[in-house]
């Protein structure tokens, strides 16, 4: 397995997390599954409060759009609610201004919109952030099958809609799935440069096969080909979990509805196979602003089918990402962790059956 080289001061994380992976193998040979109580009932631990250092600017409180804040805006769903919890606390414990963090999240109109803000306040009480209700419906009519019906969600797809849902008055924010944790201090991410001209930075991975994410039948029409001609850079793929985007420059060119195009287009012809991810690289790949592979240390899910165990990328590792099918949580409790969820399991906030007995 490559070398994982974190940012200090947390090179000691790794001695810990590697003692930590040993107790879990050696456990998961005799711990029973998770039942279905305690999946359907969670119960979150209340995380550790952290403090802003004393070079960190005062913020209104009372201001959800401070431009002295580091603004994150992430999905919640039950579904995703144990990765969320543990992508917040790896967030505040690794920032030098944890109470200048706010968070906006993003929630289907159906969901439990009350439960979910009793799940945040207990475990992060003095944490500030809100919740948005987003009305999935008219996505749900652009959404196409794909090759994984989790990625068909359309909660998924609420990122298109980001300058929509959140205040006029927000600027920029970063946008994080909720199967990553960070490592680092996230406001050199929020610092990313954008230039004059682009709307979103990410890390870009030029060496994977750009063409495999559309149709044959999207690279034989003349017209469907040239799409990515004329860009400012070589298109190339990026990962839409993790962005830096200027809100007020994608209202200005009226992306979301560039995009919806794309996503109307897909229910009319077949251009792409993999959910939410080509409308974005259709729209943006070429003229986005780049972000070190630092920060989206991407696929430690396995890939789309099987979700099968991954090494790191080569390099130093900012932002851990469980992209693809297996999720951390899924495969501790179901026994069968791969080496590199053992560096997910520290952040993890669900209450074990014996605390909540105790």
């Amino acid at each position: 397995m490559p070398k994982l080289t974190l940012i200090p001061p947390h090179d000691h994380l790794l001695h810990r997390h590697h003692l930590l992976l040993l107790f879990l193998l050696i456990s998961a040979t005799n711990a029973a599954p998770a039942s279905a109580a305690t999946t359907n009932h969670k119960r979150f631990k209340e995380a550790p409060q952290f403090y802003n250092s004393p070079t960190c600017p005062i913020i209104d409180t009372d201001d959800m759009c401070s431009d002295q804040a580091v603004h994150v805006a992430m999905t919640l769903d039950s579904a995703y609610l144990r990765g969320s919890m543990a992508a917040i606390l790896s967030i505040l414990q690794h920032t030098s201004c944890p109470q200048n963090i706010l968070f906006h999240f993003i929630a289907s109109a159906t969901a439990n919109h009350d439960h979910l803000h009793r799940r945040i306040s207990r475990s992060f009480p003095s944490q500030l952030f809100k919740i948005y209700l987003y009305d999935s419906k008219a996505a749900s009519g652009h959404i196409s099958t794909s090759i994984r019906s989790a990625l068909d969600c359309p909660l998924n797809y609420a990122r298109n809609y980001l300058p929509n849902l959140l205040p006029h008055c927000l600027g920029r924010v970063i946008y994080l799935d909720s199967d990553l944790i960070l490592v680092d201090d996230i406001a050199k991410l929020a610092a990313t440069p954008l230039g004059d001209n682009s709307v979103l930075a990410a890390p870009e991975y030029c060496n994977a096969n750009f063409t495999s994410y559309f149709t044959p039948t999207f690279w034989s029409s003349p017209s469907l080909s040239l799409t990515f001609s004329g860009r400012r850079r070589k298109a190339c793929y990026f990962n839409t979990g993790v962005m830096v985007i200027d809100l007020q420059r994608w209202r200005a060119g009226d992306y979301t509805r560039k995009i919806v195009e794309w996503m109307e287009l897909q229910k009319r012809m077949r251009i792409y196979e993999l959910g939410s991810l080509p409308p974005f690289l259709l729209v943006f790949a070429g003229n986005i602003a780049p972000v070190d592979h630092r920060w989206n240390q991407h696929g430690l899910g396995g890939d789309n089918y099987r979700g099968l165990c991954r090494d790191l990328h080569p390099g130093p590792a900012s932002l851990l990402h469980w992209s693809g099918k297996g999720k951390p949580w899924v495969r501790l409790d179901a026994n069968r962790p791969c080496p590199l969820d053992a560096l997910w399991a520290p952040y993890d906030l669900l209450q074990t059956t014996s605390a909540l007995e105790s």
